[in-house]
């Protein structure tokens, strides 16, 4: 399988940003948790992250005929972008949105994703956890 793995704004900023809701964890921690749960499992990955979601569209849309599923925290994007939510939508690349804290607990605003009506499931609330569950859910949904 190869894999995408998009983060979007402030991702880069975890351990600096509200310790309260995300913890101490790096965002280098992060992408060294995902390396291992790939490496583990035989799935070619690859990481971007940006705060600019003209960027992340374009890294979507590059992933057309590249890349075998996406996982995306969309971060902040996930409440307000129909362009992210079309990008996946035009390449049909499966995908699940995954989000570290718990959205639903959070903000009423932060309780509508746009992007989850192109991704196969969501998972939020669980930390680094949440994205180990996201490369397993695609690579069994693949697989099937």
């Amino acid at each position: 399988m190869r894999l995408l793995v998009i983060n979007g704004p402030n991702i880069n900023m975890l351990g600096i940003r509200e310790k309260n809701i995300y913890g101490t964890e790096t965002y280098e921690g992060l992408i060294s948790f995902i390396k291992g749960v790939c490496e583990k499992n035989d799935i070619e990955v690859e990481f971007f992250q940006s705060n600019h979601e003209g960027a992340i569209v374009d890294r979507i849309q590059e992933a057309y005929g590249k890349k075998d599923a996406i996982v995306i925290n969309p971060a902040a994007y996930t409440h307000t972008s129909v362009a992210i939510l079309d990008a996946l939508k035009a390449v049909s690349i499966p995908a699940c949105e995954v989000h570290l804290s718990n959205i639903y607990e959070r903000e009423e605003f932060r309780h509508h994703s746009y992007i989850s009506a192109a991704c196969e499931k969501t998972f939020y609330g669980k930390g680094f956890a949440g994205y180990e569950e996201a490369i397993l859910y695609l690579k069994s949904f693949l697989e099937s």
